[in-house]
């Protein structure tokens, strides 16, 4: 399978982080693209993009201030198919891309990316009290996935405070 390609420069208004790339968007090369994924429509709805993007757009996210990149590289089916060592690695190399490339805001797409991350357990949404890097605001949102039980409704509620912290 094919990494799929960060699309970050240096500061970006907000930095998503996903889990890994899904392995449609290994085929792709563009992030969540897997059809059942609602990253896109979220980003519409809550204000963040002027029209819903499509996956294959995902590097004019860039145009807006925004980038994306995730924790661990590899593709994989689901995230629980992420080994510990990968996480470890790629919570290092994460670390890294923020402390050089300074975003505002990182934004966690998913609890658990932000707990692999931080190494917390208990977290909440929305902006973190405290960044990981100093300099960067962390905000957790809700995974984006299909998967995820959370109304589409509710996930953007959520996204909102990531749109006032911006603006």
């Amino acid at each position: 399978m094919k990494l799929v390609n960060d699309h970050i420069k240096e500061n970006l208004k907000i930095l998503f982080v996903g889990f890994n790339p899904s392995i449609r968007s290994s085929e792709t090369g563009h992030h969540f693209a897997n059809p059942n994924n609602r990253f896109w429509r979220i980003l519409h709805e809550a204000g963040l993009t002027p029209r819903r993007y499509d996956a294959s757009e995902d590097a004019k996210l860039l145009d807006l201030g925004m980038g994306i990149t995730n924790i661990v590289a590899r593709p994989t089916k689901a995230a629980d198919e992420i080994t510990k060592e990968e996480y470890k690695e790629g919570k290092e190399i994460l670390r890294k891309k923020i402390e050089t490339l300074k975003p505002k805001v990182v934004c966690f797409v998913g609890k658990g990316v932000y707990q692999e991350y931080s190494g917390l357990k208990k977290v909440a949404w929305g902006k973190q009290e405290i960044a990981v890097v100093h300099g960067t605001i962390d905000f957790v949102a809700p995974s984006s996935s299909g998967l995820v039980r959370m109304k589409v409704e509710d996930v953007v509620e959520i996204y909102l405070g990531l749109k006032e912290i911006i603006d």
